[in-house]
């Protein structure tokens, strides 16, 4: 049985990710922030019935959303949503985007959900429960990361390329693993947390980014840390393992 919290988030991914669809694939504005990255009004809209959804449920709650910032709370609890992680995705019709919830109390990530809405995929997580995948209306199931055991087995997705400074390290990496894709964003953490990958490497994120994602990974078996290997979704970077290859990665990222 899921706790309160638990189906709120997911309810509210779902709701999130339908408003996604409406604007998907179709004619939309499209808005450059001040870091020029994308933003529309699917992003928009969604936040905005995230936080109307909250303000109902959780009245004493805080929220942090990628696009209309934060409002503390009184209660120690904090929700935090990326709407559409994958913009330049969606923005391109490519369905490789998702909706992320995070719930954070007393500054410990507790559960995150991570809803596919163009792929009908959901996988979720709370702390002490372990990680669930659900495939349209299918119940869900168990989701674990691979036992592949070495670097040269794996397969690495990427968002995009490193930034500068992490460039050297990256190409060690590369040389190292069996397989590389380009499957990014959100994307690529929850293939490596249902076992269809081992590493995913972010080069630049947000808490916004990581708050769903950390409990999904570690309830999965896997790792989520920065490129310096410390679990944490403020690190500005992001690294995704099954685990068994956390120590190989670590090494050729560290130097």
């Amino acid at each position: 049985m899921l706790n309160p919290d638990l189906e709120f988030a997911l309810s509210a991914a779902d709701r999130l990710g339908r408003i996604a669809l409406e604007y998907f694939r179709t004619e939309m504005r499209i808005e450059r922030k001040a870091d020029d990255s994308p933003v529309t009004s699917a992003d928009r809209a969604a936040e905005e019935e995230m936080r109307a959804l909250v303000r109902k449920a959780y009245p004493k709650d805080g929220i942090l959303g990628e696009e209309f910032g934060e409002v503390p709370g009184e209660s120690g609890r904090r929700w935090i949503v990326d709407p559409i992680d994958g913009t330049q995705s969606f923005i391109r019709g490519v369905p490789l985007f998702g909706t992320l919830i995070g719930l954070e109390v007393n500054g410990e990530i507790v559960l995150g959900v991570a809803h596919l809405p163009a792929l009908d995929e959901t996988i979720f997580a709370a702390q002490g429960q372990g990680t669930w995948w659900r495939r349209g209306a299918s119940p869900p199931r168990s989701a674990r990361v691979s036992e592949v055991p070495t670097l040269s087995e794996s397969v690495l997705c990427a968002t995009s390329g490193p930034l500068p400074h992490q460039g050297a390290a990256y190409e060690k990496l590369r040389r190292s693993i069996r397989l590389e894709r380009g499957w990014g964003d959100c994307c690529g953490h929850l293939l490596v947390a249902t076992g269809r990958a081992e590493i995913m490497v972010d080069p630049a994120m947000n808490v916004w980014d990581c708050a769903a994602l950390y409990p999904i990974l570690r309830e999965a078996g896997g790792t989520f840390t920065d490129w310096k290997g410390v679990p944490t979704v403020h690190g500005g970077e992001a690294i995704s393992t099954n685990g068994k290859i956390f120590n190989e990665v670590l090494g050729l990222l560290r130097g």
